[in-house]
């Protein structure tokens, strides 16, 4: 039997993305899109997506209705807290790609999700994951590094969630990283945000692109540079989908997408 999914933020550009991606996998079937900034709209006019009889709802009450197991949100953070403590009070699996989560809401989201499970990942892309996990891999042998992420000219939040965690997976992994040698910052701001064990964090905002990350790592008469790059939203749709499909077998709150890879 199919698992029966609804969408959050069906109608932004991930969001659509993910409509097409559930609609078009034969284990899933796509029950419910909801939106507050497009409700009412025919779902095909929004997504492209044909499922017959299918308008884009308003709020959330329309999952019970129509008995959706999982929902995937791609929102912003200030409405995916509200989402998700909706869909935890009502038993229902959650797959979350919004980013800008801070600890303490982490720390909310594993208190709540008792009867049913959380996914949230910064990063749906299989190839991301794995970039994170050479990183994590490379710090024990190396001295210095730094992040570069860049993404498209609408994202509000930096730097990005996978930096956060890539920052903070290789800080995890090594204790000893050389400080910075900076001392006269001539335009403040140059050497970029301190995250997780001094490792310097970029960020770069530009149209055109979608999601790419550098990880570069260095030490005597060497370095590593570890890249990834998105050109296309579809890139994060075999992650969303195995997650939806794994999910109910993950219990509580999950960080990351690693361990539905086996990584």
């Amino acid at each position: 039997m199919a698992v029966r999914v609804g969408v959050f933020g069906a109608g932004g550009r991930m969001g659509s993305t993910v409509c097409r991606a559930v609609a078009g996998d034969p284990e899933l079937e796509l029950v419910a899109a909801i939106d507050p900034h497009h409700a009412g709209l025919d779902l095909r006019q929004v997504t492209g997506v044909d499922v017959p009889d299918l308008d884009i709802a308003p709020d959330p009450t329309i999952l019970l209705e129509v008995g959706a197991e999982v929902v995937v949100d791609f929102t912003v953070v200030e409405a995916s807290r509200r989402n998700l403590e909706w869909v935890a009070e009502h038993g229902l699996h959650a797959v979350v790609g919004t980013t800008g989560f801070t600890p303490e809401d982490h720390e909310r989201l594993r208190a709540a999700f008792t009867r049913s499970n959380c996914l949230i990942a910064p990063n749906f892309a299989i190839g991301a994951v794995l970039m994170m996990r050479f990183a994590e891999m490379a710090a024990p042998w190396f001295d210095t590094a730094e992040v570069i992420e860049l993404h498209h000219d609408r994202k509000v939040d930096a730097p990005s969630g996978t930096a956060m965690m890539t920052v903070q997976r290789m800080a995890e992994a090594s204790e000893s990283w050389s400080p910075d040698p900076t001392r006269d910052e001539v335009l403040p701001g140059a050497r970029g945000g301190v995250g997780p064990g001094g490792i310097r964090v970029h960020s770069v905002r530009l149209r055109g692109l979608v999601a790419h990350q550098e990880v570069v790592l260095g030490t005597a008469g060497q370095s590593l540079t570890i890249r990834h790059d998105s050109y296309d939203r579809e890139s994060f749709m075999p992650g969303v989908l195995l997650a939806v499909k794994q999910i109910a077998d993950r219990p509580g709150l999950t960080i990351g997408l690693d361990t539905f890879l086996g990584i």
